[in-house]
């Protein structure tokens, strides 16, 4: 096939390295139209099941990527000035740089023969008329996909909180949150590392107390400078790092939840963000994207009719996409609604963050939730003591591509 793929993200790229793994004869040229090395956002986090599937797909990727990351195994909560809360699970996470992630990916993708054509941005079809198949990974705006939006059903779905990506010198031990109320309401970060000297700040409030702080008024140094002095002791006296926008703006967003009806249309189709996207809370877009990658590659290569083949990526892809973003509205729900939960004794509360996908969570006490939490909890206990198998399902992903809500 001669395969062209529009933006070089994560998506396209594992696709690439994919389709050149199961047939070398594939005619595949990726087109992003950033220079080289330039990306948005500072790390991202992925788990256990990803770098597994990951290693059955393409064992060099796994590698390197794997050895480019850095891990935890810890969970640490600071609520106001006093609590701290450290949990040892057993399920850690992993990160790694988006830039180094990207870089991997393209170099392996050209070590299999895929072009990649730098700044060069593609708008429309005709442009590629001579392709078998356009993949569109282009991102949530992707411009391929709104060229058809009516055909696709894209509907967007506007997040309540307002959050900015940022990064920090201070490298954590473990995935860090920390909640500090301020006289106009609660604001709230977590963090990751996903280097030896750097890690990821995501920092969320409701509008009102961005409002109150004075965000709405403030270019991207002073919010810098005020949100070092909140999350001071989270942070350790390190300093935050913006995107160094030219206008010396502050890039506050709301998170835009995207779907669509369908995946494709005629040889288009949609992969990673273009197709969906998952609240950030829960840490799944790169994981989900490059499930997307291999769903298809099985698709093209389990019928050779191009139609039904983009039928049955769409057909089987689209129940996983389902129930992760279920998790990641629930999740994106519990921060709105935080003050329902953040009063609650330090135990409780934490316990409660971790089940913020629950889908009963919102409809059920808080303080009752926790107690039959844990009634079920010690049930469970009692059953493994005698042997038996528990009746909580399974968190074990049904696709090892596919993360864990967190």
């Amino acid at each position: 096939m001669k395969i062209v793929c529009v933006g070089g993200g994560p998506a396209s790229l594992y696709f690439s390295i994919l389709m050149k793994r199961v047939d070398p004869s594939h005619d595949i040229t990726v087109y992003e139209r950033n220079p080289a090395g330039s990306t948005y956002g500072w790390g991202v986090t992925y788990w256990d099941e990803l770098l597994n599937g990951m290693y059955r797909a393409d064992a060099e990727s796994a590698r390197v990527i794997s050895e480019s990351s850095v891990s935890w195994d810890s969970w640490v909560v600071h609520v106001g000035d006093h609590t701290t809360m450290t949990v040892h699970d057993g399920e850690g996470g992993f990160g790694i740089g988006r830039r180094r992630l990207l870089g991997i990916l393209a170099e392996q993708a050209c070590s299999l023969g895929v072009n990649i054509e730098f700044e060069r941005e593609i708008t429309a079809e005709e442009e590629v008329a001579g392709a078998d198949l356009v993949v569109a990974g282009d991102g949530v705006n992707s411009v391929l996909r709104e060229r058809h939006a009516d055909h696709f059903g894209t509907k967007v779905e506007v997040g309540r909180n307002i959050y900015i990506w940022l990064g920090t010198t201070k490298v954590f031990d473990g995935f860090t949150f920390a909640f500090v109320e301020t006289e106009h309401g609660w604001i709230w970060c977590y963090g990751y590392g996903f280097s030896e000297d750097h890690s990821t700040c995501v920092i969320e409030c409701s509008p009102d107390t961005w409002r109150g702080l004075g965000f709405d008024q403030a270019n991207e140094a002073d919010s810098l400078a005020l949100l070092e002095k909140l999350f001071v002791r989270m942070l350790d006296g390190h300093p935050l790092i913006g995107r160094a926008h030219p206008d010396g703006s502050a890039h506050w967003l709301n998170f835009h939840t995207l779907t669509n009806r369908t995946w494709y249309r005629d040889n288009l189709v949609l992969l990673g963000d273009a197709a969906h996207t998952t609240h950030y809370s829960i840490g799944a877009g790169t994981a989900l994207a490059l499930g997307d990658a291999a769903f298809l590659v099985d698709a093209l290569h389990g019928d050779a009719r191009l139609q039904p083949a983009l039928a049955c990526y769409e057909r089987k892809r689209r129940p996983a996409i389902r129930r992760t973003q279920r998790a990641a509205r629930y999740s994106a729900r519990w921060y709105e609604d935080l003050t329902r939960y953040i009063s609650l004794p330090p135990p409780q509360m934490f316990a409660l963050l971790g089940d913020r996908h629950s889908r009963l969570l919102p409809h059920v006490p808080p303080r009752v939730y926790y107690r039959i939490a844990q009634a079920a909890e010690w049930l469970d206990s009692l059953r493994g003591s005698k042997g038996g198998q528990g009746s909580h399902e399974s968190s074990t992903p049904e696709h090892p591509d596919e993360m864990t809500a967190r």
